[in-house]
């Protein structure tokens, strides 16, 4: 696995981020060679820390965050529960994650307190994407009272994309990349 570790409006001692590679080092059983582990470390108001875990493998990808007045247990915290989220989904990801990762009978029989949920759809919308500006949709998303709203970008060619409302006030957007770029 490989380790990218980033400070945003802090810097983290080299124990710190010793302790957290050693900790993320552990779902390394579950993951192939080529998984990508980013470690963002931020200090928020009162002597409170965030940390953000993101695991990319293949097309797939975990986060995590958690939010401690202790460095140490906020990444104890988003490890277990990048954990709980492979176990809970251990028979749908066996064949995305290493072929080793899970013993055969702990996916035959899965435990009784970790009962996978049916992913089921309850409701499908169907709508036009009309081609407009990113300004617009943001506009369009707010008037309906959305957190997202998806468009066809004028800016880029009537491509797909979604913009959305970040936590921090802002916007974030979407876009479809060509995978051959």
């Amino acid at each position: 696995m490989k380790f990218a570790f980033i400070d945003k409006k802090s810097t983290q001692p080299e124990k710190v981020i010793a302790y957290a590679e050693k900790k993320v080092g552990k779902l390394d059983r579950y993951f192939n060679a080529d998984a990508e582990a980013t470690v963002r470390f931020q200090e928020k108001k009162r002597n409170q820390v965030k940390i953000e875990l993101t695991v990319r493998t293949g097309s797939s990808i975990f986060r995590a965050e958690s939010y401690s007045d202790n460095m140490y247990s906020a990444i104890d915290a988003v490890v277990n529960t990048i954990e709980g989220q492979i176990r809970k989904n251990k028979t749908r990801l066996a064949k995305r994650l290493r072929s080793d990762a899970f013993d055969p009978a702990e996916l035959a029989a899965p435990a009784v307190e970790e009962k996978e949920e049916h992913l089921e759809v309850v409701r499908a919308k169907k709508f036009l994407l009309a081609p407009m500006g990113v300004e617009e949709a943001i506009m369009q998303m707010n008037l309906l009272g959305h957190t997202f709203f998806a468009f066809r970008n004028d800016d880029d060619g009537g491509a797909f994309a979604v913009v959305y409302a970040r936590e921090d006030g802002g916007y974030g957007l979407i876009v479809d990349t060509d995978p051959a770029e």
